[in-house]
């Protein structure tokens, strides 16, 4: 089988990014998680750039002792001994050199012919060959590049003691089938090739960076540099997570090669690098992603519940994530429902099951996500189920700064009967409970008033608790009521508490609405 080496360039490439900015402890913290996820090469940094990097990559380099580290330094003297500065104390140190070998970069960026640059290629390989073993030569621009240049400096520099060359898709331009061309001649044209390893390191500002490492994989390539959650320079570089799991899920396609990568670390380094840089990844990011595991849809959702495969090709435990997430929402379906009361404990006989469904989605079209406490609001009220005098059918309010507010209700009665009214009050809430008291022709007083979320977001259900006293009765009655609106949750609330007061009165006559 073949070893695909992973050369994770997050401390690096990543952090030149903007936005991606870490401090020196911080990034010894991400340096140690790579390690731990098994990452067999750490660039560090890129030494002559700043005292910063330079102090990072030197710290980074006396705690590592499993990965290589490395510095990046252009091809120059000045640099190569500032790298070796940083990394001299590193048990498996590694200097990346680099100059650009594309046409456009020799002529507008460095004012230098092909055979200048070749010069300079060989010189600063040769210098660095006096302080390393191991040292990885990168033709920045490769992939724009004239392919006979490249046969010809890739040859002189593994000649001047460079053990890996890496051929970069340095602004994300190529594609698989080009990529998979450009190392294949390579291969095929270098006459010593086997001297040394061959590396692609891919831009994805076309989206192809992690397709683009696979060609390169099954063109020859043995090095893959990457980033984790795929940050870097522009639209960033190829994400770590998604090379490996597509060549772990894949293995039809590539069991020749194997790699010391060990996946259960992927989402804690995920989460590391979000949690130091300020920035989560997207949603629907592959492999790392909220939603990567996440199911809504009711057809997903059965599917899942009968065989996980039917709709996740790995698992996410894979990948160092607990389990799946069946998220409830409104296009979940009745099994998904049913499946997570269950596991809250209830157990509904269909028609309880039926009416709590429709609750469901009515809520679910008020809500993104439908929570567990929730669905406790829901199933409590389901089971509780008690003789209920009067309930909301409408209400409008109107209020505003300069608007005295105004509640118009309508009460459906016991019997069917439908009654309606409206009344002002010193706000929306006061004007709902003095419509009540109107529509129904009883005497209350507020003695308490309690405002909860039960479950978090903006879209969260509002938990209204009310303690009244009715007709001056001497005790007071409690009520609860829950909605996505604060307003209704308080009218809940409050018939809630009317409805439990006229349980507990021995008769109830009703005159033209009034108690």
């Amino acid at each position: 089988m073949g070893k695909i080496v992973f050369f994770d360039t997050t401390l690096r490439d990543g952090e030149q990014a903007p936005g991606f900015s870490m401090k020196i402890e911080e990034k010894l913290q991400l340096a140690k998680q790579l390690e731990k996820l098994g990452v067999d090469v750490i660039e560090a940094g890129f030494a002559i750039s700043s005292d910063g990097d330079f102090e990072s990559i030197k710290l980074i380099a006396k705690h590592i002792k499993k990965s290589s580290v490395c510095s990046l330094a252009r091809a120059n003297k000045l640099d190569i001994d500032r790298a070796y500065e940083a990394l001299k104390d590193a048990k498996k140190p590694r200097i990346h050199i680099f100059i650009a070998t594309s046409d456009l970069h020799l002529k507008y960026k460095l004012s230098k012919t092909r055979e200048e640059a070749l010069e300079i290629a060989v010189e600063s390989v040769a210098y660095a060959k006096t302080f390393f073993n191991d040292i990885e030569f990168s033709c920045e621009d490769a992939t724009r590049s004239d392919k006979e240049f490249l046969v010809k400096i890739i040859e002189a520099v593994i000649n001047a003691g460079a053990k890996t060359i890496n051929l970069p898709d340095t602004v994300g331009y190529t594609t698989p089938d080009e990529i998979f061309e450009m190392v294949s001649y390579v291969i095929k044209n270098v006459p010593n090739v086997k001297k040394a390893k061959i590396s692609v390191h891919n831009h994805n500002d076309l989206g192809l960076a992690v397709a683009n490492s696979l060609a390169a994989i099954r063109a020859g390539a043995t090095q893959i540099e990457c980033t984790i959650n795929g940050i870097g320079e522009r639209a960033g570089n190829a994400a770590l997570e998604e090379v490996v799991m597509i060549m772990n899920v894949r293995s039809d396609i590539y069991s020749d090669f194997k790699h010391n990568i060990n996946t259960k670390e992927i989402y804690r380094s995920s989460k590391l690098l979000s949690t130091i840089t300020g920035v989560n990844v997207q949603p629907n990011k592959a492999i790392v992603g909220k939603n990567a595991f996440a199911h809504e849809s009711g057809i997903h959702q059965a599917g899942m519940l009968k065989n996980r495969k039917t709709y996740e090709i790995m698992t996410p435990e894979s990948v160092g994530i607990a389990e799946s997430t069946m998220v409830l929402g409104k296009h979940s379906g009745r099994n998904a429902l049913s499946n997570r009361l269950g596991t809250l404990g209830y157990k509904l006989s269909k028609d309880e099951l039926d009416e709590c469904f429709i609750k469901f989605k009515l809520l679910a079209d008020k809500k993104k996500e439908v929570f567990d406490e929730d669905l406790e609001v829901i199933i409590l009220g389901q089971l509780g189920k008690v003789q209920i005098f009067y309930e909301l059918d409408y209400i409008g309010f109107n209020s505003g700064t300069d608007t005295i507010p105004t509640v118009t209700m309508k009460l459906k009665k016991d019997d069917g009967t439908i009654l309606s009214d409206s009344n002002i009050g010193d706000g929306p809430i006061d004007a709902a409970f003095k419509t009540i008291e109107r529509i129904v022709g009883i005497d209350s007083k507020l003695k308490s008033y309690k405002l909860a979320s039960i479950t978090p977001g903006k879209d969260a259900q509002g938990d209204v608790t009310v303690s009244v006293e009715f007709n001056k009765c001497g005790y007071n009655t409690g009520g609860k009521g829950f909605s996505t609106d604060i307003l209704i949750a308080s009218v809940e609330a409050y018939l809630s508490a009317l409805n439990s007061f006229l349980r507990g009165v021995e008769r109830v006559k009703p005159t033209n609405g009034s108690l």
